[in-house]
């Protein structure tokens, strides 16, 4: 009982509709639907009860029926991104590739959403149904590794930091007009190595000459590679393992 008392309250925690009043039109789930795609297409700020309604052809009022407020849809909305991950594959193989081939996927959801990053920043830690699944999914992953279980839960909150960082790096590196000219951020990773390289030439910055000179030319851009690499190498060390 005393369980019940203190368990905050959530949109989850609540039935998906009044008993009373008309027969309902819809369901949170299209609700949902239909404020991700506003979401993708003009992004977070534009996601409002009335613009939603209007992409709905309803009234604000109607969708109050199913939500409370607009915090309570952006919480459904973060959820159901969740809810595109697959969990379906089995564990109990080599864990971090179970966990790498997670990490893979949160950050293919991100890039899909780029709102979501911003989303996640404003509400804090606000878990639904899937969000759930998925800690409980990458903790059953988790279960042959090494470490605590304080350990595993700050690793999978790396994995998810490090999604975040990579969707944004590969948001920021889509071209969205033409580059400023002179302007050496933009264009391909190869021209900004160069860049790196020049500037590093110049003798000002001898620790940075050192180390791009033992590091010779960079390989190819690869963000997956990159990702994966990055993961495998933090992973086990925060389990206390080193690097496999």
């Amino acid at each position: 009982m005393a369980d019940r008392e203190t368990r905050p309250t959530t949109v989850w925690s609540r039935p998906e509709r009044g008993a009373r009043g008309p027969a309902p039109e819809r369901s949170r789930t299209q609700i949902t639907a239909a404020a991700l795609a506003l979401a993708d297409a003009e992004g977070l700020a534009a996601v409002s009860m009335r613009a939603l309604a209007q992409r709905l052809g309803t009234g604000p009022a109607s969708l109050y029926r199913y939500v409370g407020s607009r915090d309570e849809l952006l919480d459904l909305m973060a959820d159901a991104v969740a809810g595109e991950l697959d969990l379906s594959g089995a564990t109990g193989g080599d864990w971090l590739d179970d966990l790498v081939g997670l990490a893979l996927q949160s950050r293919d959801a991100h890039v899909r959403h780029p709102w979501l990053a911003d989303l996640n920043d404003r509400r804090g830690e606000v878990l639904g149904p899937h969000a759930i699944d998925y800690l409980d999914h990458a903790l059953g992953i988790l279960a042959p590794a090494p470490g605590t279980a304080g350990e595993k839960l700050e690793a999978i909150g790396l994995l998810g930091g490090l999604a975040v960082l990579f969707a944004r790096r590969e948001a920021a590196a889509t071209p969205t007009g033409d580059p400023s000219p002179g302007d050496p951020a933009a264009g391909d990773p190869a021209a900004r190595a160069a860049h790196l390289a020049a500037v590093a030439a110049e003798g000002r910055h001898p620790h940075l000459l050192a180390a791009l000179t033992a590091a010779g030319a960079p390989p190819p851009a690869d963000r997956d590679a990159l990702f994966v690499r990055l993961l495998r190498r933090l992973l086990p060390a925060m389990l206390g393992q080193g690097e496999p």
